[in-house]
């Protein structure tokens, strides 16, 4: 599961846990999880953003990969895809 800022800033992150703890025996949060980078569409723009910003978290998911990826944000989702290479989905659809 990858917290996003937004979710991390209104105290949900715990709760996007539980949900996904709902759909999975296991979840992993990245220990590097901090900004994707994405900032709206900025890093839509800007992929070189996101890349940096998630360098940490894709060798953590390199070393250890997930049947799925979640978060709740859904540019965190693409930016995410772009840099991990990791199918990202949303887990609050």
């Amino acid at each position: 599961m990858y917290p996003t800022c937004s979710t991390a800033h209104l105290g949900l992150n715990k709760t996007l846990e539980a949900i996904a703890g709902q759909l999975a025996a296991e979840v992993l949060i990245p220990v590097a999880t901090t900004c994707c980078g994405t900032a709206g569409d900025r890093g839509l723009l800007h992929p070189e953003l996101v890349r940096s910003a998630t360098r940490d978290e894709k060798a953590a998911l390199d070393e250890t990969p997930a049947d799925a990826y979640l978060s709740a944000n859904r540019t965190c989702e693409m930016g995410l895809r772009h840099a991990t290479g990791r199918p990202c989905r949303p887990c609050l659809a």
